[in-house]
């Protein structure tokens, strides 16, 4: 005689580029998804050809694949969270924003402005960056942009911790939503984050972790704060607590070494 069957567990989508180093992108998204036991789906923009450091191909996927697997998810799944990251071009990017508009009020939304890889390749179009500010931005629970991102963002460069809290209240004011500005490019003995929302600014430090230079850390931040939000926790919690999943995945790395050339790669679980 069968048991009483198990809760589902909470749903999450990503919408983001194939990485097949898995290291960044949708796949990164699952792993850290599967580690919060969220359930997690993926609705492909792109698939990029790729490995720590280095990026070689790009091919991005249709409109009309791209909506059909937007669509079809959302109707079959209960989704709660979503989380964007890789979007490419402009037209990708308005069907992403078409799509989550008609659905609001049913789910938490994450957006990870990629805009270059950690290699320094660019993956979004010039075109891509206004569609950002006025279609996803307006609909977003929460924005990740790193500090490059951010000086896109604000016409600007970023080059001191001190004006980190300036530039997240100045993004949050700017966007009407929460901020999470991540300042993990900069100098120092601690890993600092901003994270701004209508009623405070705080800083998010964690100790820095010598050594790491990890691919796909921003990918595995924000799927961290959309789980976290899937199973329902408080935006400032859900923050707090993918920093401090991050710090321990990077904290436990995997590497590899062929020839002169070693690759990293976060330890999810």
């Amino acid at each position: 005689m069968s048991g009483p069957r198990p809760s589902a567990p909470a749903v999450a989508m990503t919408i983001a580029g194939s990485d097949n180093s898995c290291g960044a992108g949708a796949q990164a998204d699952l792993k850290t998804f599967t580690a919060f036991k969220v359930y997690g789906l993926t609705a492909i923009t792109c698939v990029v050809s790729e490995v720590p450091g280095r990026v070689e191909r790009v091919q991005a996927m249709s409109t009309e694949i791209l909506r059909s697997q937007i669509r079809i998810l959302f109707d079959a799944y209960p989704v709660v969270a979503v989380k964007t990251g890789m979007l490419y071009s402009r037209p990708l990017l308005r069907v992403v924003s078409e799509e989550l508009a008609d659905r609001l009020g049913r789910f938490h939304l994450v957006v990870d402005p990629v805009m270059v890889a950690s290699s320094g390749d660019s993956l979004l179009k010039p075109n891509a960056i206004r569609a950002y500010e006025q279609e996803l931005f307006p609909i977003a629970d929460i924005i990740t942009p790193n500090l490059d991102e951010a000086a896109v963002l604000l016409g600007r460069p970023l080059r001191q911790r001190r004006e980190m809290v300036a530039a997240s209240k100045e993004l949050c004011e700017k966007y009407h939503t929460a901020v999470l500005l991540k300042g993990g490019h900069l100098r120092g003995k601690d890993a600092m984050d901003v994270l701004s929302t209508a009623t405070r600014t705080e800083e998010v430090v964690l100790p820095r972790l010598k050594g790491r230079e990890t691919h796909g850390t921003g990918c595995s931040l924000s799927a961290a704060i959309a789980a976290g939000l899937a199973r329902g926790r408080p935006l400032t919690t859900a923050v707090k607590d993918a920093k401090k999943f991050l710090h321990r995945a990077m904290s436990r790395q995997w590497e590899w070494t062929r020839g002169k050339h070693t690759v990293a790669a976060l330890r999810h679980l």
